[in-house]
């Protein structure tokens, strides 16, 4: 409801709708004394969101004002909570002295939190990137795309050439806000909070102007920006917003170059390969039991997150993969020791971020401190290893003797945690602060002397010296002796039993001591601003030591990871092949208590397709993932879960695994499959990397056979790519007679005593069954149900139907297991007006085996 600025609100009111009106969609916090306060409709929608009690404030033009406030000292906590419900808030702060004004305070927002915009440590999950998004298209077609991680300044820019390619990017940085235009369509929206920009925030011109003042260059040029447009109207649109968030029209400090990623330096994971292969989370969305938490014994924050963007970014630069092998060889050398300098760093990254922005905390300095004080011990380890990469980051890596001696002398080492309150500066760092200190601390200890000092001097026995609240300083003594006082002491308060009287020297005592602590903790604002000012003067290379340190990290987890986990270093070649020798899990590995069964895989351009089949939980989908896994860990440059791996050229990985319905998009299970497998036959190559499970089996027996036979027969035939396809059609099976670079193999199981034994090693050729009835059993299907399911299923092993249901033929089961000689021969006959499987029924019933054929 909107609310007026009329005269007939009081003179507060009056100042909070003023400002009220220029947020209108945001919640507006505003500052009263040690309260944050939510007036009106904003009120009424933060008490619903943070559970708060509704309570009124008077009366405002005649009307009670709905209010809702959280206490100053406790609204971090609230502020998370609205962010994680995608709310935006703005927070007004009092910039006036309320001792000195006349009226209100003055009051004006300072910043605007957004989820894309957070720097509060308190407010971000240090384990996961907080990225802010800005997406634009000028046709639907083609997208520019621009990403800033404001905790750290890594800005970067790309241009995709389709919805598919952009879905699979927002799922690869997983925005905490997306900014679009106004009248630009949201596929799938729903996913991410997303906030809606004027048109004129993406104007090419303006935004090529403002990306050239915040990086201090005449063009864009240097950035290999040249030519895109969408992504430069992008990349404007988010800074402009940063700047409105942040209430700056400065340039950022700390986002200081513009990165231009090209897709095709890397293996392209789509949306859905993505969540399948489980890299960061699960499929029920949560962390554990994943690639990143099998592979993460990272030392710092920053390296922890940097791990998980290369998992999802894997590269296809064979000269920077080889590096990072180079690397990992090296680290694997120096144990422990490089992994205990790492921990004592911290997420120096969004440290620094802090610092640009002035927002840096005493606890964030001090830990700045303790990073800087590791950085020789590091340097002096990183130059006795002579990888070229590891040499690279040793030289990005610089020592700041200065700055650490500057911090060591400034910072007390258990500072509060925010400066406003004192304390953060130590003693002997600067001899005014000390003075205003020691008047505080002294002043019971100079009461004491006046008072013995003064009874000498006027021999009063009664005289003492004491203090109030409401008066100050004073001398008291009783009324019998208070006629002796000297001229110099001037009355202050009369008593019932004594007089009180103020001298000189104690008044100039009392305006010293009242003033020096508001004194002091305007000196130690001063003091901790000029650390900053200091800091900022090399926040360059602060940040390029911060980059480098958090590669460091993740290399050196990846080193000790390999050893942990008795990985190999794969082999990475030009040709056509992925061959695998005992390659393993990488998680199942880690999560089965019983001996994991390696296997090999061979896929080559003579061999590129599999048919895997073999009973459920046999691993035939273990198997096919840990494939993928191994290619993606060996294209991040990581060794690999395998005895020996040769992995050639790879450029995309696909996954259709698993069923769902997808009830948002009202789509079914089956439509989701088709959906994910119309993707995959779009934009496959020859050297993409397939993963099928179970093609067609969301719809009926004949229609999911034949659309998994012709998927299987495209790929192969057409396409060449590296395929696993695994089934329970086993007429799929005889593909691998029919299509050249097509071969069987299966997962192993045998029956025992009336269940049966999973071996889980893999074996050519085709499964003989698919034991569905023994999995059945071992989920606890009841005796009674399996019975009548066998009784069933040797009914309808031995019937087979057309394909229109136009006839039905019963065949003898002796001929359902394996087909008669006469089948093979007429694979390729066709009789006039009748289907193939009406022309073979009538060819089994000239060969009398058919024994009936009755209308359907």
């Amino acid at each position: 409801m909107a609310q007026s600025t009329s005269t007939t609100h009081s003179p507060m009111m009056q100042q909070y709708l003023r400002i009220k009106a220029d947020y209108p969609d945001k919640l507006l916090l505003y500052r009263m004394g040690d309260f944050y306060e939510f007036f009106y409709d904003d009120a009424k929608h933060a008490a619903f969101l943070l559970d708060l009690t509704l309570t009124s404030r008077g009366q405002s033009a005649g009307e009670p004002i709905p209010m809702a406030g959280v206490p100053f000292h406790a609204v971090e906590g609230y502020l998370l909570k609205l962010l994680q419900k995608g709310e935006s808030v703005a927070i007004c702060e009092q910039i006036g002295d309320p001792a000195t004004s006349k009226g209100p305070v003055e009051r004006q927002v300072t910043r605007i939190v957004t989820p894309g915009t957070i720097t509060d440590e308190a407010l971000l999950n240090e384990y996961q990137d907080n990225v802010l998004v800005a997406v634009h298209s000028e046709n639907g077609q083609q997208f520019g795309i621009a990403a800033l991680d404001i905790t750290n300044g890594r800005f970067c820019v790309c241009e995709v050439e389709n919805e598919t390619v952009l879905q699979s990017e927002l799922q690869r940085l997983h925005p905490a806000e997306l900014l679009l235009a106004e009248n630009q369509a949201a596929n799938h929206s729903n996913k991410y909070t997303v906030c809606r920009r004027p048109i004129w925030d993406f104007d090419l011109k303006s935004n090529y102007k403002l990306l050239c003042e915040q990086f201090s260059t005449q063009h864009l040029g240097g950035f290999g920006c040249d030519g895109l447009t969408l992504a430069i109207q992008a990349a404007g649109a988010l800074l402009r917003y940063i700047q409105i968030t942040q209430c700056t029209v400065q340039a950022l400090a700390h986002i200081q170059s513009l990165h231009v990623e090209n897709i095709d330096d890397t293996i392209f994971l789509d949306a859905t390969t993505q969540r399948n292969l489980e890299l960061i989370t699960n499929l029920q969305n949560k962390t554990d039991n994943t690639l990143a938490s099998v592979m993460d014994k990272t030392a710092t924050p920053m390296g922890n997150r940097l791990l998980k963007r290369w998992l999802l970014r894997p590269l296809r630069h064979r000269d920077t993969l080889t590096q990072r092998q180079m690397a990992i060889r090296q680290l694997q050398t120096v144990g422990e020791t490089l992994y205990d300098y790492l921990r004592k760093i911290g997420d120096m990254e969004r440290i620094v971020a802090r610092i640009s922005l002035r927002s840096a905390r005493p606890r964030d300095l001090l830990q700045l401190r303790q990073a800087l004080s590791q950085l020789p011990a590091i340097k002096k380890l990183l130059s006795k290893l002579n990888a070229p990469l590891l040499q690279q980051l040793e030289k990005s890596i610089d020592s700041f003797d200065e700055l650490l001696v500057t911090l060591q002398k400034a910072l007390v080492d258990n500072p509060p945690t925010l400066a406003r309150e004192g304390g953060v500066i130590a003693p002997g760092y600067d001899q005014l602060l000390d003075e205003l200190r020691s008047l505080h601390v002294n002043a019971g200890q100079f009461l004491i002397d006046l008072e013995t000092q003064e009874k000498a001097r006027t021999q009063l026995s009664s005289l003492k010296v004491g203090f109030n609240r409401v008066h100050g300083y004073y001398i008291e003594i009783s009324k019998v002796q208070a006629l002796q006082a000297p001229t110099n002491y001037m009355r202050r308060q009369t008593l019932k039993n004594a007089e009180r009287f103020i001298t000189p020297e104690l008044k100039s005592f009392e305006d010293k001591v009242l003033s020096s602590e508001e004194k002091a903790l305007a000196r130690e604002k001063i003091l901790y601003d000029e650390l900053l000012d200091t800091l900022l003067r090399v926040l360059k290379p602060l940040q390029n030591t911060a980059i480098a340190l958090a590669q460091i990290d993740v290399l050196n987890n990846l080193a000790q990871c390999a050893m942990r986990l008795h990985w190999d270093c794969p082999t990475l070649t030009d040709k056509k092949e992925i061959i695998i020798e005992q390659g393993r899990h990488p998680v199942i590995e880690q999560l089965t208590e019983l001996p994991f069964i390696p296997n090999d895989i061979c896929l080559d351009a003579t061999r590129h397709t599999l048919l895997i089949t073999g009973p459920n939980m046999g691993g035939k989908s273990t198997y096919m993932r840990q494939t993928a896994l191994i290619v993606l860990l060996a294209h991040i440059g990581s060794f690999v879960p395998a005895k020996k791996a040769q992995i050639g050229k790879v450029d995309r990985i696909f996954t259709r695994i698993g069923a769902s319905d997808d009830l948002a998009s009202n789509r079914s299970t089956f439509m989701v499959e088709m959906t994910e497998t119309a993707t995959i036959l779009h934009h496959a190559t020859e050297h993409s990397l397939i993963l099928l499970d179970e093609i067609g089996r969301g719809t009926s027996t004949f229609d999911g056979l034949s659309l998994a036979f012709a998927c299987a027969t495209y790929l192969t035939e057409q396409l060449h790519p590296y395929v696993l396809f695994a089934t329970h059609y086993f007429e799929l099976t005889e593909l691998a007679e029919q299509l050249a670079g097509c071969a069987n193999i299966h997962l192993a199981a045998v029956e025992h005593e009336n269940g049966i034994v999973f071996l889980h090693s893999v074996q050519e050729g085709a499964a003989s069954k698919s034991y569905g009835l023994q999995v059945a059993q071992l989920a606890g299907i009841p005796q009674s149900v399996l019975k009548m399911a066998q009784q069933k299923l040797e009914q309808l092993e031995a019937t087979r139907f057309t394909d229109d249901g136009a006839r039905k033929v019963v065949i003898p089961k002796q001929s359902a297991s394996e087909p008669h000689p006469i089948v093979k021969k007429i694979r390729h006959l066709s009789i006039d007006n009748l289907t193939p499987r009406e022309a073979l029924a009538v060819l089994y019933q000239l060969q009398g085996l058919v024994t009936e054929i009755e209308p359907s």
